[in-house]
C-alpha cells in the first residue's frame, strides 16, 4: 500500500491539496491498488478524508515579522512532523507552495531518503534564482501551474513539468449556469489573513463611500473565506460606519466566494491566489496590498518583481490586466478612478475582459484533460 503525505499550509494549498488527494485515490482505484494520504492541511483536505496531522487553517502569515510572532508554533510544527515522517517513511511527500516551511522540510526529508514531489512552485523569480540549485538537489520533479515557470527551471537539471493550473478546474466544476452577472454588485475581496484585514479594508471602505456617493445604484457584498475573517471584518465595518455614516450597506458572505465572482459586475480584492479565480470567472478587478513597513524595507532589497508586477494575472498576461496598487498607492484617491475604468461602462472594461480570456487560455482552460489529473499521474505514475 502506497503512502502519500501532502503538506499545505494556505488556504489554496489546501483547496489544491484535497482535490490532488481526490485523483490519486481515483488512480488507485483504476489500478486495483490502495493508498493513503496524511500531512497538513485544512477545512478541505480534511472533508477529501486526508489524514490531517497539522491544521494549517491559521497558519498562512504574510511579511517576515509576522512570521516572527508564530515562530514557535512553526518550529513545533516542523519537528512534529518531522518525527512523524522518520517513523512511517512515506512512499511520497507532495509540498504545496508554502516555501519558508516547505523548503527546510524538504531539505530534512531528503537527507533521510523520502521523494519530494513539490507542487506549485516557490516563487524563486521573485525572491532570487539562487534556491534553484537547492530544489534541483532536493526535490523528484517540480509541478508547475505557470507556463513561464518552465523556462525559470530551464537552467537546472529539475525536470519541471507545467501540469495547467488547478484553478481552472476547480472554477469550471463550480461555474453555476443559472448565475447571470449584475453589472451593479461590487464585490470586495479583503483577504483570508487577519493582517490582510487589518490593513486593506479601511482604504476599501473610503473607496466604497466614494464609489456611493457617485455611483449610488451599486450594491456592494463582502467575500469572507471563514467566520473568524467574517466576525473581523463586521466589527471594523461597524467602527468604520461610527465615524462614516455615509457608509452604504456591506452584505459579508461567509464561505459562498465562487458564486460570488461569477455574479458580481466588478471587484476590488487583495492581492493573492484570490486575482487568478477571478480572471478565471471573469469578473474585472483593481488589485493592491500592504506590508508591514519593516517587512516592506526588506522586501525592496530582497524581492525583484518579475516582468515589473506583482499580481499574478499581469506576470501571467506579462502585461497590466488588473490594475494594481502597493502600500500607500492603496487609498482611496488611487482606487476610485481605476475602479471606475472598469465598470460595466467604463474605459478599460473591454481590455481587461480581453485580458482575463488570455490568462485563461495560457493557464490551460482550452487544454484536454484535467490539470489536476495530470499532475496526479506524474506523482503516482513515476
Amino acid at each position: 500500500m502506497k503512502n502519500y503525505w501532502i503538506i499545505a499550509g494556505e488556504s489554496s494549498g489546501d483547496i489544491y491539496g484535497a482535490a490532488l488527494a481526490r485523483e490519486l485515490r481515483q488512480l488507485a482505484a483504476a489500478e486495483n491498488e490502495e493508498i493513503t494520504i496524511s500531512g497538513m492541511g485544512g477545512v478541505e483536505m480534511i472533508k477529501a478524508g486526508v489524514q490531517v496531522k497539522v491544521d494549517s487553517t491559521e497558519l498562512g502569515v504574510i511579511g517576515i515579522f509576522e512570521v516572527l510572532k508564530s515562530i514557535f508554533t512553526f518550529i513545533r510544527i516542523f519537528f512534529q512532523l518531522l518525527k512523524a515522517a522518520k517513523a512511517e517513511r512515506p512512499d511520497a511527500v507532495i509540498l504545496i507552495d508554502y516555501p519558508g516551511f516547505n523548503l527546510r522540510f524538504a531539505k530534512k526529508l531528503y537527507k533521510i531518503g523520502i521523494p519530494v514531489y513539490w507542487y506549485v512552485s516557490p516563487q524563486v523569480w521573485v525572491w532570487g534564482k539562487k534556491r534553484l540549485p537547492v530544489l534541483a538537489k532536493i526535490c523528484s520533479k517540480m509541478l508547475v501551474i505557470f507556463p513561464f515557470e518552465v523556462e525559470v527551471y530551464a537552467q537546472t537539471s529539475l525536470q519541471a513539468k507545467f501540469v495547467g493550473h488547478p484553478l481552472v478546474d476547480v472554477i469550471a466544476a463550480r461555474r453555476d449556469p443559472e448565475i447571470k452577472r449584475d453589472p451593479d454588485t461590487f464585490l470586495l475581496l479583503p483577504g483570508s489573513r487577519k493582517n490582510e484585514i487589518e490593513r486593506l479594508l479601511i482604504p476599501m471602505l473610503d473607496t466604497v463611500c466614494a464609489l456611493h456617493e457617485k455611483h449610488p445604484r451599486l450594491k456592494f457584498i463582502l467575500a469572507a473565506p471563514r467566520e473568524k475573517i467574517a466576525v473581523s471584518c463586521r466589527e471594523k465595518i461597524a467602527a468604520y460606519r461610527k465615524k462614516h455614516p455615509e457608509l452604504p450597506e456591506i452584505i459579508i458572505e461567509t464561505g459562498n466566494t465562487g458564486k460570488l465572482q461569477q455574479a458580481a459586475g466588478t471587484g476590488l480584492a487583495a492581492s493573492g491566489t484570490v486575482t487568478v479565480e477571478c480572471a478565471l470567472s471573469g469578473l474585472p478587478l483593481v488589485v493592491g496590498y500592504k506590508l508591514n513597513l519593516l517587512t516592506l524595507a526588506l522586501a525592496r532589497l530582497l524581492v525583484k518583481l518579475y516582468r515589473g508586477y506583482f499580481t499574478m494575472v499581469n506576470i501571467i498576461a506579462d502585461k497590466e490586466v488588473y490594475q494594481e496598487f502597493l502600500q500607500w498607492h492603496f487609498c482611496k484617491e488611487e482606487l476610485l478612478p481605476a475602479v471606475e475604468a472598469i465598470l460595466p461602462d467604463g474605459e478599460r472594461r473591454e481590455e481587461v475582459e480581453k485580458g482575463m480570456q488570455e490568462v485563461a487560455l495560457a493557464l490551460g482552460a482550452a487544454s484536454e484533460g484535467s490539470a489536476l489529473q495530470r499532475a496526479a499521474k506524474e506523482i503516482y505514475f513515476n
